[in-house]
């Protein structure tokens, strides 16, 4: 282990979350996990794998408090904490700490726990490692997201907005998940950005939890709405006389097939019905929604912003990083669980994505439907490296057959059709040595 930063090599992969109340116990991704560290243990690279935050979910553990949390994640995964032990002794292996994991960075007993298992645990923010002339710079990223920020770093009591939604919200889905006619609830963690979770619980209850029979009879009213409330205005304008034609003329053609158009104008004439009900009764509600808005943005009354920008603020901090410490060429972190690559100022700017399903929202192109979460996986690790025309960054897929033909209605794949979400992964890319300047810095204690 160790050896020469000039031939070392970097993998990266981050947001296992791994571990939780019951059913968020539950690893998906476990074999593949297993199967990654193994081919690590066999590599004649000098290679180190870090795993730069959100390993474990500490948050999500509300049955147990402090240093029992890692008795019950060793006890749970005792496969995991065994490959670990036997990847380590082969390869550097560096932990270090996110939002959902922040406790390990509270106690220094947790340095030692991870020891046994040859894990280096850092207990900060940030660390860095030096690739052949190249600097590399990684943290999590939660600490740019005013959500999930640790104000005092190391202290166990700092708890965000994020620690709440947590432990109250996530947690109790995995207490609750198998209660469900489906166990789809324990991928609340997956639901990103968290201001989707009604929506997702909605689109869930519709295609999962909803009564077939009723779901059924629902569906022609929900598809034919956005046609039904046109229908309805001409209606209207029937009934009053203004414009009788329309409704003439298609009485006239559905009564040439018997009792099919009988059957077919009775379904428009309940549709159209209720459509304008609903319009009578939605407009004038609209606008008080939409007057009660203006009043309130006006008073500058409950204004919140939990939408947190996905890229904005590591484009910044990424550029601080660089024009601060000119050898650094990558910045590399987590945290919003999207695997992306992009060049800031000569060096990039890189996201490690999650082992997580990732959900792929589909909005109705017609009716009301709900919409559709599309799941999916990106399973992947960030390899960086030295190359002859300077410092190669590139996303390996960890494949897994996608989860979609079990976890999908027939109703939702056939809405979804020709819709899947593209998990291409970004291409290599290559930052050369002509792009930063590569004078000597000095380093933190924690950079090797």
């Amino acid at each position: 282990m160790g050896g020469d930063s000039d031939d070392r090599v970097c993998y990266v992969i981050s947001d296992l979350h791994i571990g939780g109340d019951e059913q968020l116990e539950e690893i998906d991704f476990l074999d593949e996990l297993l199967a990654f560290l193994g081919r690590l243990e066999d590599t004649d690279e000098n290679a180190e794998l870090v795993i730069n935050g959100d390993a474990f979910g500490l948050w999500e553990f509300t049955q147990v408090e402090g240093l029992r949390k890692f008795d019950v994640l060793a006890e749970t995964y005792p496969e995991l904490f065994d490959q670990l032990r036997a990847t380590g002794e082969q390869v550097d292996i560096t932990l270090l700490p996110g939002n959902h994991d922040h406790e390990l960075a509270a106690y220094e007993e947790y340095v030692e726990r991870f020891a046994e298992y040859n894990v280096e645990l850092v207990q900060a923010e940030s660390l860095t490692r030096a690739v052949g002339d190249h600097v590399v710079h990684f943290e999590h990223g939660h600490q740019h997201d005013p959500n999930n920020r640790i104000s005092e770093w190391g202290d166990p009591n700092s708890t965000p907005l994020g620690y709440y939604y947590n432990t109250l919200v996530t947690s109790r889905a995995g207490q609750l998940s198998d209660r469900g006619r489906y166990n789809w609830l324990k991928d609340v963690q997956a639901v990103t950005p968290t201001e989707r979770m009604p929506v997702w619980l909605l689109s869930k209850y519709f295609y999962r939890e909803m009564n077939p029979l009723l779901r059924y009879a629902l569906l022609p009213f929900l598809l034919l709405f956005n046609v039904s409330a046109v229908l309805a205005v001409v209606a209207g304008l029937d009934i009053l006389g203004v414009w009788t034609t329309p409704v003439t003329v298609t009485t006239a053609f559905l009564a040439q097939f018997g009792a099919a158009g009988t059957a077919v104008w009775f379904l428009l004439a309940v549709n159209v019905a209720i459509t304008g009900l609903l319009l009578l009764v939605g407009i004038p509600l609209y606008l008080l929604r939409r007057d009660i808005r203006k009043t309130i943005d006006r008073f500058g009354v409950f204004e919140t912003d939990l939408t947190v920008d996905a890229e904005a603020p590591y484009e910044d901090a990424a550029r601080e990083i660089f024009a601060e410490k000119p050898r650094t060429s990558v910045y590399c972190y987590g945290h919003t669980h999207r695997p992306t690559m992009q060049s800031v100022d000569g060096g990039l700017l890189v996201n490690t994505g999650t082992w997580l399903k990732r959900l792929h929202r589909r909005d109705g192109l017609i009716g009301v439907l709900p919409p559709v979460f599309y799941p999916s996986y990106q399973l992947c690790a960030v390899r960086i490296a030295e190359a002859p025309d300077g410092l190669a960054v590139e996303y390996e897929p960890i494949q897994k057959p996608s989860p979609s033909p079990e976890e999908l209605t027939l109703t939702e794949r056939l809405l979804t059709l020709g819709r899947k979400p593209d998990t291409e992964l970004p291409d290599r890319r290559v930052v050369g040595d002509e792009g930063r300047d590569v004078a000597p810095e000095s380093e933190p204690e924690y950079a090797r």
